[in-house]
């Protein structure tokens, strides 16, 4: 009887012990770097030229979020490659949208907009105004390029301006959690320890940018579709018209 109970703490403890392997064994924990692109073992500062590095050699990235500049708060929606961009940029209930293609800019708007802007600016008052409104609604007016707004909005269509002014971080940079931004593994670097902005970056593929929290809580901003490509081209001829005047500063 001794022998039999013998052997059959053996086979227990053999058991046990196949377990306790195949979870890693007792008292050691899972490599968080397994199957990783590698850069969550890299100091924070390291982590963040490469990701900025990926964003600038990547040909397209879709944007999308909220950011504050000057006070005003701009909600985007914006596909950016090299030649241009295209999307939609919303603030204090003016929305539009943008088309670039080259060096040709192109704005796109409701009557409402165009009605709130004073579109025409002739003397027919209200009337006019409205009349103006209706002939530009859901029409490509195309920004001149020496127009005061051509550089503001043409800022939005540019992947360069947009990736320059989005990634710093602010103050001392250290790493922060591990997560996921859309199924996708992420480590994320803080600036100040978080109030100078935060960004995670992916431990999947190229260590591109995922989402970014701008420094004082001014917008969150999610970065996907990096290297997809997207169809660019000027809108027909019958769907541009000439606004006929300077585009207004307020938009």
């Amino acid at each position: 009887m001794r022998i039999r109970n013998t052997a059959l703490v053996a086979v227990m403890c053999a058991g046990l012990a196949a377990t306790l392997t195949a979870c890693g064994g007792e008292g050691e924990t899972a490599d968080p770097d397994a199957g990783t692109n590698g850069v969550g073992k890299l100091p924070a500062t390291k982590i963040e030229s490469k990701a900025r590095t990926a964003a600038g050699g990547a040909d397209a990235v879709h944007l999308s979020g909220s950011l504050m500049s000057k006070g005003r708060t701009y909600k985007v929606d914006m596909k950016l490659k090299g030649d241009g961009g295209t999307g939609v940029v919303s603030t204090k209930g003016s929305r539009y949208e943008l088309l670039r293609v080259g060096e040709e800019l192109y704005l796109k708007a409701d009557a409402g907009f165009w009605a709130h802007q004073g579109a025409g600016g002739g003397s027919g008052g209200h009337n006019g105004d409205a009349a103006a409104a209706g002939k530009l609604e859901d029409k490509y007016v195309k920004v001149p390029s020496g127009d005061p707004a051509y550089k503001r909005l043409s800022g939005f269509t540019d992947k360069s301006v947009m990736l320059d002014g989005l990634l710093g971080l602010h103050g001392t940079i250290t790493a922060g959690d591990r997560g996921e931004v859309g199924g996708i593994r992420t480590i994320r670097i803080l600036g100040g320890q978080g109030g100078g902005g935060t960004l995670d970056v992916s431990l999947e593929g190229r260590p591109y940018p995922l989402r970014l929290q701008r420094a004082g809580h001014a917008g969150v901003i999610r970065l996907a579709d990096w290297n997809k490509d997207f169809k660019l081209a000027a809108p027909d001829e019958d769907h541009v018209v000439d606004y006929g005047q300077q585009i207004p500063t307020g938009t």
